[in-house]
């Protein structure tokens, strides 16, 4: 009875900003272990750039593939399981879950098999990199395990259960990285640092990876499977739904859900089909894998780590919004939904002006092998505020059922990436600096920018959204103290620490200045300060201060 007792807490949802918190720092955690993963790469004798421009390459193709074989299934069946629970339809939530196991379990065995057969056609004639041939026929078995796990995060996230998810990608990144070390270690020495070689190896340690989650995730459903189906006998408000019927309303969810993520996924796909292509006109093939390595390297793990710090609340957003559509109560929502957007800005905004005003010191600090790339990583981390407002207006527009606005926004967006990497890419940057690679990072800027503003626009059309430019303010206000209070201290400790620990000391005096503004300018309001973890115990903190009042 009391083992039962246990499992029966296990089951119960959590909390959002729980929730947020969970996720929050497994997110953190996995991109920690995913840059100390790409700085080991990066300084690899052997694998350097020229090995993230192969493996990232076919990464990029096994993530495109991995899209449609998941047809946006985990934001699908959390969507049709939050709304099933919400009224007490426990049955038809699982009945949901096993029949999307078994069809996306189908159609990724089927991609995986069309990716192993047509490795070498894409390697040389999509990405015009035959090296990559090798990673793709790694990666290909792990798209069948990915789409399985897919459902089974979908279905936990619906819960509002997210610690399973989170935990299962913290394992998967740090086997991956203990995995990809001792692969590459071994391919190393005993093929003379062959880099086609080394980048195969980093492909197996994804799919080896991605394996481990997925046992991870089986046994752990295993484990409380009992317990659901004690649930599922006192499921009310239950409606028979034959296979085909609820296969159809899985994708009449997903299918629309999932285009949105196909176009995500040949957006990313842009610049593998078109730098390479458009370099090799005014330098070799060798110079322009090299080009490539360094952008989708160095500089996209670098610009993607805040957005760790986003995708906390863009996986709450999705089942809180579903459940005040279902209930038709958005009064608890809407302080979630601008809680959400506040901490996009007051990350995306100084995660950009540290990355412009301190790209070299950051790449001699974490790639001292191969520290090029200053240019592209101030051009790039233009568009974090952006990419995260985005991410969360579209977790707003699928939870309303709104999933093809999001989509056709992105189609244009994708559509203009593709026209400037076109114009820019293959012109000479010896004649205009924005070009070459530059270009392609410019395009990608541009494209945010216009999904950004675009999306927010049209979500205010359905949800009435308090968030706008006001509340940019003063996060500006203390990104531009905290810049001027850093420029001042890294100029002065330079002169008496080594570069790489002034680096940093001023990361940390940066982090603390930038905090201490945020509660001078009461950038949170005392509800919002009360309501994350030890809140009220801050909050008296701040009155005693007479920061608060």
């Amino acid at each position: 009875m009391r083992n039962l007792k246990y499992k029966d807490k296990k089951l119960k949802k959590t909390s959002f900003l729980k929730n947020i918190v969970v996720l929050l720092v497994a997110h953190i955690f996995i991109k920690i272990i995913g840059v100390i993963n790409k700085i080991y790469l990066t300084n690899k004798q052997g694998f350097g750039d020229e090995g993230n421009a192969i493996y990232s390459s076919a990464f990029q193709i096994y993530a495109l593939f991995l899209t449609i074989s998941s047809m946006g299934i985990p934001n699908a069946v959390s969507k049709i399981v939050s709304e099933r629970l919400a009224v007490g339809d426990s049955k038809g939530a699982h009945k949901t879950f096993k029949i999307a196991i078994i069809a996306f379990g189908l159609l990724g065995f089927a991609l995986s098999l069309f990716l192993f057969l047509f490795a070498e056609t894409m390697a040389e004639q999509w990405l015009q990199i035959p090296e990559a041939k090798l990673s793709l026929l790694a990666l290909s078995p792990a798209i069948f395990f990915t789409s399985i796990t897919a459902v089974i995060k979908g279905y936990f996230n619906g819960r509002e259960n997210l610690n399973i998810g989170a935990n299962s990608q913290t394992i998967e990144q740090i086997f991956r990285t203990i995995l990809t070390i001792t692969l590459i270690e071994f391919i190393a020495q005993t093929t003379g640092f062959d880099t086609r070689v080394m980048a195969g190896g980093a492909a197996v340690a994804t799919t080896l990876s991605e394996i481990i989650c997925f046992v991870y995730l089986y046994k752990y459903y295993t484990s409380v499977k009992r317990e659901i189906a004690n649930e599922i006998r006192r499921s009310v408000n239950y409606k028979y739904k034959g296979i085909r019927k609820t296969i159809k309303e899985i994708l009449t969810v997903s299918v629309p859900m999932s285009i949105g993520p196909i176009i995500s996924g040949i957006n990313r796909n842009i610049d593998s089909l078109t730098i390479i292509r458009g370099l090799k006109k005014f330098m070799s093939e060798t110079e322009a894998k090299l080009e490539y390595g360094i952008l989708c390297g160095k500089i996209d793990t670098l610009v993607s780590f805040p957005l760790s710090f986003n995708s906390a609340f863009t996986s709450t957003l999705i089942p809180v919004v579903s459940s005040a559509k279902a209930s038709n109560d958005f009064s608890g929502a809407n302080s979630k939904i601008r809680f959400s957007m506040l901490i996009s800005v007051l990350i995306g905004i100084p995660s950009t002006v540290g990355m412009i005003v301190f790209a070299k010191p950051i790449l001699e600090l974490l790639f001292p092998n191969q520290p090029s790339g200053e240019l592209l990583l101030q051009i790039s981390s233009v568009s974090i505020t952006f990419i995260m407002l985005n991410q969360n207006i579209n977790s707003i527009l699928h939870g309303l059922g709104k999933t093809m606005v999001p989509t056709v926004i992105l189609v244009f967006g994708s559509a203009i990436k593709l026209l400037l990497n076109t114009i820019l890419v293959q012109i000479n940057p010896n004649e205009f600096i924005f070009w070459g690679t530059a270009g392609a990072a410019l395009s990608t800027v541009v494209s945010h920018i216009f999904t950004c503003t675009l999306s927010m626009f049209m979500v205010k059309k359905y949800v009435n959204i308090q968030f706008g430019l006001k509340d940019f303010m003063k996060p500006i206000l203390a990104t531009l103290m905290m810049g001027i209070c850093t420029i001042f201290a890294y100029n002065k400790l330079l002169c008496i620490i080594s570069e790489k620990v002034c680096i940093l000391l001023t990361l940390l005096i940066a982090i603390t200045i930038y905090f201490l503004f945020i509660l001078v300018l009461k950038v949170f309001s005392e509800d919002e300060i009360k309501k994350i973890p030890f809140g009220s115990a801050i909050y008296n903190v701040l009155k005693i201060l007479r920061i608060y009042r």
